[in-house]
């Protein structure tokens, strides 16, 4: 597919609801009067889709959708905050805020076989949750199949075990892909699963245009933080670009780049670093994108972020809001965006799983909760709440329950999405924003010096291959760690109101019959397929490997053969080889 087909690409249909122009209104002037900003956000909220419900207090007093300065008021930097809907985004995408639709629960989810992943799945959907979210096994996250040798021991262990495009029509049998967004969480083989996913939608008579989710893809975290990548960066970045240029034309709804700041937070990155990173990494992507000739416009709607939402509570809230700033102020000013979906910085929020304790696990349900809360003041686009027993196990049907229950409280009973974006013009909130800003800045700078040639991309490539990030997060790591253990920083349970607790968890535990039963099934599907159609199949993608050519056409081809996920992805070892990262000390 040549870049020139994207270029008029359609940008509709992103996921979201549809509210106020595409295009953007005009950018405010420094320090215009109050009522020109408010009345600019009630045309565009009346004109906007809001929901039926109560927006009243439970005493009754009814809620103002936003609230703001006094009309009269003359706020310096005022348009650093704005009205919700509006550039710089820093209260939120879109002028009706959860009024008008809320944020998606979406769980992840995924352990053992597709059957036990898919009952769960169903049990999700039924207890409330409106999206899904894959969590894939170990050998499925490199890029192995089950029967692999370096597989043993871990089939199922770290969520589901996916083969071939077989499991992903178990996985997701009687859940019309649809009508249900899908989130798959996978990076090294993010392409040749993304192929298993459209493959079962195909046999469910899904058609292209009507799928909607995000795939990780992100190589780059997997570098920085994760360590889990199957080719040297060139080839990933090569996928990347695939992805992105064919679902631009073919799924113009989906996202196939949700760019993780995640997994840098848990890492041991502070929240300044994780914002920076995060960012850095997305416009690396977006100058990798240009480089293929695809128009921003185009590109950047197809990019969503998934964050960490920590325990220091005002510290997330400031970080989520000056992400959303940022961006759209590089995007507008750096890359040449015109309209607001490429100015948009959507996400997905997790609680922090390094925040969970296994001492007083109970405590957990707190922290998620306060977690899931911040999230919310901060604008998220859609969450995930961890369970209280995920420190030690794959989570308990019982503790699911509790945190799908966790976001349905704060959803349905605190009343915090009434009011857009609450807790704006605070003194502390703004300041603390302006701060995360300022630091992310700084980092920005230093990435891009690193690159030597002045970009973002150049600077993240250089700072993955001289061990820079991983040294900046080891060493924000230690200095936590060594507030801990000073008793600077507390942890209940840990370090302060230490107590013995004899409650033992109930934890799901997987049977190794989970991996018997799993290669078993895989021999038979081998044995079951056309030889002929799958060589041909792989041949194909290992020519347009070779070349410059789209590999998502050939790929889903060999799915379609029922090529297993180890086949594909061996095919592309054997061309493009592994990579070992170099030690640093």
């Amino acid at each position: 597919m040549p870049p020139s087909d994207l270029r008029q690409a359609p940008t509709e249909g992103d996921g979201e609801p549809r509210q106020g122009q595409d295009t953007l209104q005009g950018q405010e002037p420094q320090d215009e009067p109050v009522s020109a900003g408010r009345d600019r956000w009630r045309a565009r909220f009346e004109a906007a889709r809001t929901r039926d419900a109560d927006f009243t207090t439970i005493s009754g007093v009814e809620a103002e959708p936003v609230y703001g300065p006094d009309d009269g008021a003359v706020v310096p930097g005022f348009e650093r905050i704005g009205w919700p809907g509006e550039y710089p985004f820093t209260r939120g995408l879109y002028p009706t805020g959860y009024r008008g639709k809320p944020w998606t629960i979406r769980q992840f989810a995924g352990f053992g076989n597709a059957r036990q992943t898919n009952e769960r799945y169903k049990l999700i959907l039924a207890g409330g949750g409106t999206g899904l979210s894959v969590a894939f096994d170990m050998p499925t996250l490199m890029g192995r199949d089950s029967d692999d040798p370096r597989s043993l021991g871990e089939v199922g262990h770290c969520g589901v075990a996916v083969d071939s495009a077989a499991d992903m029509d178990v996985l997701f049998d009687g859940i019309p892909l649809g009508d249900v967004t899908t989130s798959m969480t996978i990076s090294g083989p993010a392409a040749p699963i993304f192929c298993m996913w459209v493959v079962a939608a195909e046999r469910q008579g899904v058609t292209h245009g009507n799928l909607d989710g995000t795939l990780q893809t992100d190589i780059f975290k997997e570098y920085i933080a994760q360590k889990e990548w199957l080719f040297p960066p060139e080839p990933h970045l090569r996928l990347i670009a695939d992805l992105i240029e064919w679902c631009a034309v073919e799924i113009p709804r989906y996202k196939p780049l949700s760019v993780s700041g995640y997994h840098i937070r848990e890492a041991g990155s502070t929240a300044a670093q994780e914002l920076a990173f995060t960012l850095a990494d997305g416009f690396a992507y977006v100058e990798l994108a240009r480089s293929r000739g695809l128009d921003v416009d185009v590109v950047a709607p197809g990019l969503s972020f998934f964050f960490d939402a920590h325990i220091d509570f005002f510290e997330e809230i400031a970080k989520f809001r000056a992400a959303r700033r940022i961006w759209a102020r590089w995007m507008r000013n750096v890359y040449g965006a015109r309209t607001e979906r490429a100015q948009w910085l959507r996400f997905h929020t997790q609680t922090a799983g390094v925040s969970l304790t296994a001492q007083q696990p109970d405590n957990n349900v707190v922290r998620t909760a306060i977690e899931a809360l911040a999230a919310v003041l901060g604008g998220t686009n859609s969450l995930h709440t961890n369970a209280l027993d995920e420190v030690l196990a794959l989570p308990s049907e019982r503790a699911a329950r509790i945190a799908i229950r966790t976001q349905q409280v704060i959803a349905d009973e605190t009343g915090v999405g009434n009011v857009m974006d609450p807790l704006g013009g605070s003194w502390y909130v703004e300041a603390l924003t302006d701060e995360v800003e300022r630091q992310a800045e700084a980092i920005f700078e230093r990435i891009r010096e690193m690159g030597g040639d002045g970009t973002m991309l150049g600077g993240v490539l250089r700072g993955i291959e001289n061990g820079w990030f991983t040294g900046e997060i080891a060493e924000a790591a230690f200095a936590y760690q060594q507030a801990l253990e000073k008793g600077m920083k507390k942890i209940v349970g840990v370090n302060t109101a230490v107590e013995r607790d004899d409650n033992e968890l109930e934890i799901l535990r997987i049977s190794a019959e989970v991996e018997r039963e799993q290669c078993k099934v895989l021999a038979d599907r081998r044995a079951g397929r056309d030889d002929g159609r799958l060589r041909a199949a792989l041949a194909a993608v290992a020519e347009v490997a070779k070349g410059d050519d789209n590999l998502i056409p050939p790929m889903l081809e060999a799915v379609r053969a029922e090529a297993t996920l180890g086949e594909i992805c061996g095919t592309l070892r054997d061309l493009w080889g592994e990579w070992t990262e170099a030690p640093r000390f």
